[in-house]
C-alpha cells in the first residue's frame, strides 16, 4: 500500500465502539498510547476491522486541530 500521507501510526486495534452509523476505532500504539478513529460502520466491515488485529492510524494535518486556554 503507497499513500501520501506522512503520518502513519502502526498499532492494534483495542476496542471498536459502533453507533447507529459511525464507529470509534481505538488503535493501541508501541508506547501504550490510544488513538481513536471515527468511521462509518460500512468501513469497519469492508475493511474486516477486530479487536487484536493490526493496523495503521493516518492522520492528516488538514484534519487536526490544537487548543489553548
Amino acid at each position: 500500500m503507497k499513500i501520501s500521507a506522512r503520518n502513519a501510526l502502526e498499532g492494534t486495534i483495542k476496542e471498536i465502539h459502533k453507533g447507529a452509523t459511525t464507529a470509534h476505532v481505538e488503535i493501541e500504539l508501541a508506547g501504550g498510547a490510544i488513538v481513536t478513529a471515527s468511521i462509518t460502520n460500512e468501513s469497519v466491515d469492508e475493511l474486516g476491522l477486530a479487536k487484536g488485529k493490526k493496523a495503521h492510524a493516518i492522520i492528516k494535518s488538514s484534519d487536526v486541530m490544537v487548543a489553548v486556554d
